[in-house]
Formats: structure tokens, C-alpha cells, sequence
């Protein structure tokens, strides 16, 4: 799960989209509280998420964020393919995001990112790249 994915409990409540990602993302980290699947962090979504300018909105987004039972550790592999897909257009951040799913071989990288998402159905990754909703309903 990615930094736009905690946030977006945080975000306008008003706009349809908003609200029915808010409640996947939810019940998804509902589901990993209760040990039945596995959120994972990373040192860069530590530093990604410190990023939030607003106190408040941090301080919920860290208790979201409570729920990760592992840190993936950065390594050389994570750092050679995350500069590979920036090469392939991905951001900073979310070229350390894919790169560390991969490299761990996780099921599935959540994110609300819609340009990430499109940009990732073209390059080709180990990985797949999701919304949290089309991702929830899919698995329920």
C-alpha cells in the first residue's frame, strides 16, 4: 500500500471515488489488523508519509500506518531496479514502492495513483499494480 493510500481517509469524504477507496483501503488494513493478510513498509514509505505537512492528518495517517508487521529492508537490488523503472518514467517514490514489492515478491502493490497504475500496465512489472477497491472485491 502506498503513501496515497493512507492518506486517502484524509481526503474529501464528499467525492464518491474518495469514499469507496476509503472504505477498501479500511477494511483492507482491517483485515491485516486482524492477522489475516500482511501490510508491509518500507524506509521510504516512512519517509514518504513523514513528508505530510499537516500534524493532525499525520498523526492519523501513523496510526493507519500501525498496522505494518514487517519493514522491508533496503537493498542493492531495490535500489538497482528502482532506478531502472524511474528510467522507465515511474517517480522517486513510486519506483521504490514497486522495486521493493517486486524484489520481496509481494501479491499485490495498492495504490490509488491512476497515472501510476496505467504507467505500470505498460512497463511490464513483477508485480501487480492495483486499485484497493477493484483489489478488495476481487478477494472478498
Amino acid at each position: 500500500m502506498d503513501a496515497c493510500c493512507l492518506n486517502r481517509p484524509f481526503d474529501d469524504q464528499n467525492q464518491d471515488r474518495v469514499r469507496v477507496e476509503t472504505e477498501a483501503i479500511l477494511n483492507i488494513l482491517e483485515y491485516c489488523q486482524n492477522g489475516e493478510w500482511i501490510l508491509v513498509g518500507s524506509g521510504a514509505l516512512d519517509f514518504e508519509l513523514a513528508q505530510c505537512p499537516d500534524s493532525v492528518k499525520l498523526a492519523g495517517i501513523r496510526m493507519l500506518y500501525d498496522v505494518v508487521q514487517n519493514r522491508l529492508a533496503t537493498t542493492e537490488q531495490v535500489k538497482a531496479r528502482s532506478r531502472e523503472l524511474q528510467q522507465q518514467g515511474l517517480t522517486f517514490f513510486d519506483s521504490l514502492h514497486v522495486a521493493f514489492a517486486e524484489a520481496y515478491q509481494l501479491d499485490v502493490f495498492l495504490t490509488t495513483d491512476d497515472k501510476l497504475q496505467r504507467a505500470a500496465s505498460v512497463i511490464g512489472l513483477e508485480v501487480r499494480v492495483a486499485n484497493p477497491v477493484i483489489w478488495f472485491m476481487e478477494v472478498i
